[in-house]
């Protein structure tokens, strides 16, 4: 079957993390550089990306420093700048063809908001923190599923990650996009499991022509 919706994860994908990665460094008073490696090193291991904060400050509790970065007035956001400079065109190229478009990766509910605040072009906006459940579980992609009405074969889900995106979404039955960026993306790109996706691509701009193939 054709693809007739095109789903997005967020992170490294349409939004550059950058900024949002080194206020945390900030938050924590350790510097920019130090933080960033720490956390690629963490990355190329295949351990989750908040291990970062246990390894440089032992006994971290992630919950209870989002609490008070939000008391401190300091919350979660996307802002316009935050976008890589191909999202927000590709998203409308690919509305004007006709696909419908979705929104979904593991992110606080507050992602939605900001995305909509933003006038992201999209149909469907869903998070893991609403939905309940993270990637890889086959259960986020079922949910894509079913909030879509569609067979998994007329959505593609477009991703920097090959454990959490591409390979979980390829496995539901979705036509999976390996987009090489970001520190999952270029380390991914080099293991043999990279050729298992249904297309890899290095700008989102590539996306029209490959879904047409």
């Amino acid at each position: 079957m054709a693809v007739k919706t095109v789903f997005f994860d967020v992170g490294e994908t349409l939004v550059d993390e950058t900024r949002h990665w080194f206020s945390w460094a900030d938050w924590l008073g350790i510097p920019r550089l130090t933080f960033g490696c720490v956390l690629g090193a963490i990355i190329a291991r295949g351990e989750h990306h908040r291990r970062v904060f246990e390894v440089l400050v032992p006994g971290f509790d992630f919950e209870q420093a989002v609490r008070a970065r939000g008391d401190a007035g300091d919350h979660y956001k996307i802002e316009p700048q935050d976008f890589y400079s191909d999202a927000l065109p590709t998203l409308h190229a690919l509305k004007k063809a006709g696909y419908s478009i979705g929104i979904a990766g593991n992110q606080p509910k507050e992602t939605e908001t900001a995305l909509k605040v933003c006038g992201v072009p999209a149909d469907y906006i869903a998070s893991s923190a609403t939905w309940a459940v993270e990637k890889p579980s086959p259960e986020f992609f079922a949910k894509i599923a079913n909030v879509t009405g569609l067979a998994p074969s007329e959505i593609a889900y477009v991703g920097d990650r090959l454990d959490n995106d591409v390979l979980p979404a390829q496995k539901a039955g979705m036509y999976a996009v390996f987009l090489v960026r970001g520190p999952w993306g270029f380390l991914h790109a080099r293991t043999p499991e990279a050729t298992l996706a249904s297309a890899k691509i290095t700008c989102l701009t590539e996306l029209p022509l490959v879904l047409n193939a």
